[in-house]
């Protein structure tokens, strides 16, 4: 028989490599009754890709993103960037995420499929490959660095969030608020033009737009990915 240690061990490993997790109130991708009655909705089932295709395409990816293990999985290049079929306007997103030593990934958000970047993104990446600051976890990538430190968390889950209330924008990371802007405020607007953004006309504005999962050709693991639409008075 295999000592306890042992199989503690085994435990351990098949939690930190999938999408089990030791201690939680409600298992990977399903919501709360609470979160149910608060208006929460899950953005990715668990099971399948249902509610997402390609970015600027009708139909789900044929190769590169699959689900495994309960989580929504960049296995390799050339799945595309994915988008949800529905738009959304002013909400709260929760997701976890996860990524190898040296990978990158991103989320975009307020996303048009009608312009030459798609979106505002909120940057996922192994902060250790030292990019500028406006390039590392969390921030606005290339436009706004975050307001306090936070860096990514190599082979374990992140916890992210994103609130989007009228022209306000927060970013969230493992529990903390690390970045607050105002879409269209002036301040945006001067980072904008310092930006790789500088030339897209209402990039950085307030529009109904879907969510955009990346293809950054490194494996990238999602679950838990829910959405709160809010109603601004």
């Amino acid at each position: 028989m295999k000592s306890l240690s042992v199989l503690f061990s085994m435990f351990v490993l098949a939690v930190t490599s999938g999408c089990l997790s030791p201690v939680q109130e409600t298992k990977p991708n399903e919501l709360s009754a609470a979160e149910k009655k608060a208006g929460w909705k899950l953005l990715f089932d668990g099971n399948s890709l249902a509610g997402w295709r390609n970015y600027k395409k009708p139909d789900a990816p044929k190769q590169g993103w699959v689900v495994e293990e309960g989580c929504l999985k960049l296995k390799q290049k050339g799945g595309g960037d994915i988008v949800t079929t529905e738009k959304f306007t002013d909400y709260e997103l929760r997701w976890e995420w996860k990524i190898p030593a040296k990978s990158n990934s991103g989320l975009k958000y307020l996303v048009s499929e009608n312009r030459s970047a798609p979106g505002p993104e909120y940057q996922m990446i192994d902060d250790a490959v030292k990019e500028p600051a406006n390039r590392s976890t969390a921030s606005f990538y290339d436009v706004l660095p975050k307001d306090k430190n936070g860096s990514t968390l190599i082979d374990q889950w992140n916890s992210s969030r994103i609130v989007v209330r009228g022209n306000r924008v927060e970013h969230w990371l493992n529990g903390e608020k690390v970045l607050a802007y105002t879409l269209g405020s002036p301040e945006l607007k001067a980072a904008l033009a310092q930006s790789k953004f500088k030339n897209i006309p209402d990039f950085g504005d307030k529009i109904e737009g879907h969510i955009l999962l990346t293809d950054h050709n490194d494996e990238s693991w999602f679950r838990n990915i829910k959405i709160r639409e809010l109603v601004i008075p």
